[in-house]
């Protein structure tokens, strides 16, 4: 990540034995894929959070971010959000 304030990466790794099921990360990977997003809209996006114990980040070469977040017995909160282009 880089900002006008400064710069920082986040490397998420899997984990599934958290004592807790909510708590582990489970990551399915099929290719690496390396994107830059706008931390003010996925900041946004985090306010969705009390409504269910799980997210699912969808990531995919040419296709926005899905940020999915299942309320049980309602259905789901969904989110899209392009990554950032480089201008170089």
């Amino acid at each position: 990540m880089a900002g006008d304030l400064g710069t920082g990466n986040i490397t998420r790794k899997q984990h599934e034995e958290a004592d807790k099921p909510e708590d582990s990360t489970l990551i399915d990977m099929q290719e690496p894929v390396e994107m830059t997003f706008a931390l003010r809209y996925l900041n946004f996006f985090t306010k969705a959070t009390a409504l269910s114990g799980t997210v699912s980040l969808s990531m995919s070469p040419e296709v926005p971010l899905v940020v999915e977040y299942n309320v049980e017995g309602l259905g789901y909160v969904r989110y899209y959000l392009a990554p950032k282009v480089d201008d170089a």
